[in-house]
């Protein structure tokens, strides 16, 4: 018996684009509450729990990192990065792409990026929605233009009588 694949057509699921619309919406349509963009500790973990997910140790992050960003990180740097007790030692946003990529982990981008209400989507998946909206669209266009075409039969056919 040939797989078949399932459909879902549940018209209470979200699209792609009703989340990102939703999304946009969110982004600061009310303005945050005080403090609630104090995001140290929480940061601090995430970074923390990337690096112990990691398939590479914290010297091997670093040092890769230093070869991205051409500025020496140390081992020593992402400990305090990520130390509670090292509230001084913040991690640099300009580090956060190398990091990215060091740690092959996105997380960290993505946690930002929600903080302020912003979709983030990987370049791949972005250019696959858009041509299933633009598909979406091909469809549309024609189920309308199948209809103009039917209604024009049935009016020729009225005039022939």
């Amino acid at each position: 018996m040939a797989n078949k694949k399932k459909r879902i057509d549940n018209p209470n699921q979200l699209t792609i684009f009703d989340m990102i619309q939703r999304a946009k919406e969110k982004a600061f349509t009310t303005p945050p509450r005080g403090g609630s963009l104090k995001i140290d500790i929480e940061q601090r973990h995430l970074v923390s729990d990337i690096l112990k997910g990691c398939r590479w140790s914290r010297y091997e992050v670093a040092a890769k990192m230093s070869e991205l960003t051409g500025d020496s990180i140390t081992k020593e740097m992402l400990d305090s990065w990520t130390a509670e007790s090292k509230q001084r030692h913040r991690f640099p946003a300009e580090y956060v792409p190398a990091f990215c990529a060091a740690t092959e982990n996105k997380e960290l981008v993505e946690f930002l990026c929600r903080k302020i209400g912003v979709f983030v989507m990987p370049d791949t998946d972005a250019l696959r929605a858009e041509i299933k909206r633009i598909e979406e669209d091909i469809k549309k266009k024609q189920k309308e233009k199948k209809k103009r075409e039917t209604l024009l039969f049935e009016v020729e056919g009225c005039n022939e009588t």
